[in-house]
């Protein structure tokens, strides 16, 4: 029994409903029937996980490089670029790993996700700041847009769940197939990265495809209405994807990862009024329409006043703090998801939003509108940013290349 042949199979009964294609532009799904349906094509101009539809679960996972050999860094991306290739298509990291080994050797596969589809396993990698910093003759490579985040108001970060110098975002319907992902890769990597911290996420809070509807988050609010979608691939060009010119060429076609744990006080919230909750967010909570419109998708109206003159939208509610109109257009690709961890210790859920969005320039889209609304914004009271990282996610690889391909070069 190979792993091709036992995931793939066991695919066949398993996969049942055809995820929704993200259109011509996109490119990144693929529609056959089976389980060929759960499966996303790995290789492409741009990485996949970005503008893929979103699935349902996340596994993001920080690493630290710990060898200081270069070419023995290489040499795990190839090897995990390999991994990644079978994983994505619904095979064992290593043909035949789980079980097909030697009985006296560690297997090559971890094995839990025997039996399982691909669930529209995508898997991304990104490189952070830090791997700039000189051990592997990358200094001068480094992007002007990796920029090290400031320190926003409001900001209480801890540093073991903030930076890296790597990352990988690991997306799939089946939260198993997603953790196995990152286990293996890690497995892989062992002697030469170390994980720094690491985030499991549920339920998507955006939709990255006009065929998805819009989510909730833990607020309970509808969550990325307005989000750029894969459709929209003239406006990815302009807000996603590093264009010629932008920086080095080795980041033509790839984006800017930022990602911040943002634990929401979900039983102060739970405490508030409905009618706080809904000026503090700009929307009705029930339909998602934004004050001032009767539907989600209305066109918001930021100028819209009520009979008594005042603002339908609040000067320092969230939608208008955050639209793209309050500054200068900038748009950013959502791509969050919400997370429970337990509790603090004092009785309260450590529960909120693990975001991420992809940026085409971080310095002229997450970081000005992060420092208005960490300055004004009502929702900041119910907020704490705890985790935060930013990472240069490169384009896509060709059959035969590998992850970092043109950074190494």
């Amino acid at each position: 029994m190979t792993g091709v042949s036992r995931r793939r199979l066991f695919g066949l009964a398993g996969a049942g409903v055809a995820v929704a294609g993200a259109g011509a532009g996109a490119g990144y799904l693929a529609t056959a029937s089976g389980d060929e349906s759960e499966t996303v094509p790995f290789h492409g101009p741009h990485q996949a996980g970005i503008v893929t539809p979103a699935q349902d679960r996340m596994h993001f996972v920080a690493f630290d490089v710990t060898t200081t050999d270069r070419a023995e860094l290489v040499a795990l991306l190839r090897d995990w670029t390999r991994a990644a290739e079978r994983m994505t298509a619904g095979q064992e990291a290593v043909a035949d790993g789980a079980v097909g080994g030697h009985a006296e050797e560690p297997p090559g596969d971890t094995g839990e996700a025997l039996g399982l589809p691909a669930s529209a396993l995508t898997l991304t990698i990104g490189f952070g700041p830090s791997l700039f910093d000189g051990r592997f003759g990358l200094a001068d490579r480094r992007p002007p847009a990796l920029v090290d985040l400031p320190h926003f108001p409001a900001d209480a970060l801890d540093p073991a769940r903030s930076g890296g110098d790597l990352c990988v975002q690991a997306c799939a319907n089946d939260p198993q197939v997603a953790v196995h992902a990152v286990r293996n890769l890690a497995r892989i990597g062992f002697g030469k990265v170390a994980v720094r911290w690491s985030q499991l996420g549920f339920g998507r809070t955006a939709t990255t495809s006009r065929n998805q509807s819009t989510p909730r988050n833990l607020f309970g609010f509808k969550d990325g209405t307005n989000n750029l979608k894969a459709e929209d691939t003239a406006e990815l060009d302009r807000h996603v994807w590093a264009q010629p010119g932008d920086g080095p060429q080795w980041m033509t076609g790839g984006s800017y990862l930022v990602a911040r744990r943002i634990r929401m006080h979900v039983e102060t919230w739970d405490r508030t009024s409905l009618g706080e909750q809904e000026t503090i967010v700009g929307r009705t909570k029930g339909s998602g329409a934004p004050h001032g419109a009767a539907d989600e998708f209305d066109q918001v109206d930021l100028q819209a006043r009520g009979p008594d003159g005042e603002l339908r939208i609040a000067e320092d509610s969230h939608i208008r703090l955050a639209a793209p109109a309050t500054h200068g257009g900038a748009r950013m690709l959502r791509r969050g998801y919400n997370f429970t961890d337990g509790s603090d210790g004092l009785g309260r859920l450590d529960a909120g939003l693990f975001f991420v969005c992809f940026n085409r320039d971080p310095r002229t889209q997450f970081i000005p509108v992060q420092r208005l609304l960490s300055k004004k914004d009502l929702m900041m009271e119910y907020l704490q940013h705890n985790g935060s990282a930013i990472f240069a996610c490169p384009p896509g690889t060709r059959p035969g290349g590998h992850w970092g391909e043109s950074l190494f070069a």
